[in-house]
C-alpha cells in the first residue's frame, strides 16, 4: 500500500510541476506590452461649466492643486451623486478652513451606457470646471485603465492623486471570496498589505507616475500590480482606516470576478517572475 501511495504522490508531483511549466509558458507568450494610452480625438477634450471645449493639461505641466480626487465610474448614474455630495461638502468646508488648500474633482467616465457623464458634468456647473472636471471615455478600459488614462490629465497637474471608487458593496459571499483572494495576493504577489482592493489610494505626484506608467492590468486586479510596483520601487506604503458606506449597485460579479482576478494574479506573479514584464529600478521615490 506504501509504494502505490508513494507512487501517487510522486506522480501528483510531476503533474503539479508539469502544469506549472505550461501556466509559466502560456503566462509568457501572452504577455503583452504595456497597454498603450492611445487616447480618441474626443479624450483629448473636456467640456468646462460654459459647455465649451477645453484641451485636457498635460502631463508635464506644472502642479496646481494640492489634491486630485479621481472617481473612476461605469453606468454609476444613480450611485454618483451620494458619494459627489458626501465628497464635495467636505472638500468644500476644507477650503473654507483652511482657504490655501486646493483640490479638484475629476470624474473618468469608463464609456458608461447611461447618463453618468451628465450627472456628474451638473456638479462641474455647480462648482465650476476649476473643481470639477468630466472625462468621458469612448470605450470602457476597465477601473485600472481609466486611472491610468487619466494620468495624462493630472498625474503632474497635483502634488496629491487620491483614486476612489465610487461606491463598494460587501455580503457574506463577497466577504469568503474576499478572504481567499486575500491569500492568493498574499501568497503570489504582495506580503504585508491587509486590502488591496480598497477603493482609496492616495499618492504623492512623483508616486503616481512611477506606478501608473509600468501598469499592464487594466481590470479588477491592477490594484495588485499597482502594489507590487510600489514595494518594487520601495515606495512606502501605509494603511490607514476609513469609514466605508455600503450602497447596493456593485458592478463586481463575485464569482466570475473573483476568478478572473485570481487568474490575473498568477499571471502577474508568473510574468514578472520569467522576465516576459520588467520593471527597471532606479532611485528611491521619496
Amino acid at each position: 500500500m506504501a509504494p502505490i501511495l508513494l507512487q501517487l504522490a510522486v506522480l501528483g508531483a510531476a503533474l503539479a510541476a508539469v502544469a506549472l511549466i505550461l501556466i509559466s509558458f502560456v503566462a509568457f507568450i501572452t504577455a503583452t506590452e504595456m497597454p498603450h494610452l492611445h487616447q480618441h480625438e474626443d479624450e483629448k477634450f473636456f467640456l468646462n461649466a460654459r459647455v465649451q471645449r477645453e484641451a485636457l493639461p498635460s502631463i508635464r505641466d506644472l502642479p496646481t492643486k494640492q489634491l486630485s480626487v479621481v472617481v473612476p465610474s461605469y453606468n454609476e448614474e444613480k450611485r454618483l451623486p451620494v458619494m459627489m455630495d458626501e465628497a464635495l461638502g467636505y472638500l468644500e468646508e476644507r477650503q473654507k478652513q483652511d482657504p490655501t488648500f486646493t483640490y479638484e474633482v475629476i470624474v473618468v467616465d469608463d464609456g458608461s451606457k447611461d447618463e453618468t457623464s451628465k450627472v456628474a458634468f451638473k456638479y462641474c456647473q455647480k462648482y465650476g470646471s476649476d473643481k470639477v472636471r468630466v472625462i468621458t471615455l469612448v470605450k470602457n478600459r476597465g477601473k485600472g485603465g481609466a486611472i491610468r488614462m487619466d494620468q495624462m490629465a493630472i498625474a503632474c497637474g497635483s502634488r496629491a492623486h487620491l483614486e476612489k471608487e465610487s461606491i463598494a458593496q460587501r455580503s457574506y459571499f463577497r466577504t469568503l471570496l474576499m478572504y481567499g483572494f486575500h491569500f492568493l495576493v498574499w501568497f503570489l504577489c504582495v506580503k504585508g498589505i491587509r486590502d488591496t482592493q480598497c477603493g482609496f489610494k492616495l499618492l504623492t505626484r512623483e508616486a503616481a507616475s512611477r506606478t501608473f506608467s509600468s501598469l499592464h492590468i487594466e481590470r479588477w486586479a491592477f490594484d495588485v500590480e499597482l502594489l507590487y510596483i510600489a514595494q518594487f520601487f520601495k515606495i512606502p506604503i501605509a494603511e490607514i482606516a476609513v469609514n466605508w458606506t455600503e450602497i447596493e449597485g456593485s458592478k463586481l460579479v463575485p464569482f466570475w470576478s473573483w476568478l478572473q482576478m485570481g487568474k490575473d494574479l498568477l499571471f502577474i506573479r508568473l510574468r514578472y517572475l520569467t522576465g516576459a514584464w520588467r520593471l527597471e529600478q532606479t532611485r528611491k521615490v521619496n
